[in-house]
């Protein structure tokens, strides 16, 4: 831990930590100790973290809110860079809102909401931030991030920060220019279109329902821990091989979606990994499906 001590000081930034334990910044409640947790609230300090990582070659992992993220249980090795609740300002100007990468969708969306903006209720559940959900073009409801990014700020891994239109993002499933080059979003821009209030709050509330009266969102998971296997609901395929409620010590199989393995208490990600495994293979052995993780995995054994 001293290496770290002698790159971070603690006077230079508003919250570093160390030895930080994982499982109290994700939505998996799960994994081991990072050995050093630095989270920015400025742009200067999010760089600087950065550029002292790869001046200095040390292993760094940026994160969001931890709500797509498996890690394992021997933590990680290296620098945590969570970009989250210190980088989170909202500006909204007529249709445009400007949002620093930290700030959470559902804050994003409530803004949009008072400024009676359309667009983004689709994103109004989702529990991750804007720079996560930029990167992985998280959608949901038929909607998804590409159709109403205008344009972000990015840092590259050359240290530049270049600015990017949609166009030039390549969105896909799940997927985007900035993912693959492992470039990491600064800010974010979106364009929504001006609509009645009411209808944005119903809109909202419809598909806040719809998401807590299907999802065990009231357990600790990693959100839907599957992709969409193409003509199929993984979900489905999954209840349908019979593994509704399917236990690994504190790992299961929800009860409520089973497109969601979820944590009973004190799982760890063993457990996880090796119900995952379960399904998988009786999913492909069933339908000859092969399912395709969503949450991401990360840190050391």
């Amino acid at each position: 831990m001293d290496i770290y001590r002698d790159y971070f000081s603690i006077e230079d930034y508003s919250d570093i930590r160390f030895n930080e334990p994982m499982k109290n910044h994700t939505s998996f409640q799960i994994g081991g100790p990072a050995d050093v947790m630095i989270i920015p609230s400025s742009e200067e300090e999010l760089i600087k973290a950065v550029k002292i990582c790869r001046t200095n070659d040390l292993k760094y992992f940026i994160m969001g809110n931890g709500s797509n993220l498996l890690v394992r249980d021997g933590g990680i090795r290296g620098v945590v860079i969570k970009i989250n609740g210190n980088f989170d300002k909202i500006a909204v100007k007529e249709n445009i809102i400007s949002v620093q990468a930290g700030a959470l969708l559902s804050s994003t969306s409530k803004q949009a909401l008072k400024a009676s903006l359309t667009g983004i209720e689709f994103a109004s559940g989702i529990p991750g931030t804007v720079g996560g959900a930029v990167v992985m073009n998280a959608g949901a409801y038929g909607g998804e991030m590409k159709d109403i990014v205008k344009k972000i700020r990015v840092l590259t891994t050359e240290n530049k920060i270049v600015e990017l239109s949609n166009e030039e993002l390549n969105f896909g499933y799940r997927n985007s220019r900035v993912k693959e080059l492992d470039w990491i979003v600064l800010t974010a821009q979106f364009e929504l279109t001006k609509y009645d209030y009411e209808k944005i709050d119903g809109e909202m509330k419809d598909l806040t329902f719809q998401r807590t009266s299907k999802q065990p969102l009231e357990m600790a998971s990693g959100g839907s821990t599957f992709k969409r296997p193409e003509g199929y609901f993984a979900g489905k395929l999954i209840d349908d091989s019979g593994l509704r409620g399917l236990r690994h010590g504190d790992a299961q199989v929800s009860d409520k979606h089973c497109g969601f393995v979820v944590n009973r208490g004190n799982s760890t990600y063993k457990e996880v990994l090796e119900l995952i495994d379960v399904v998988k293979k009786t999913v492909r052995d069933n339908y000859g499906v092969e399912l395709e993780l969503e949450i991401k995995q990360v840190g050391d054994d």
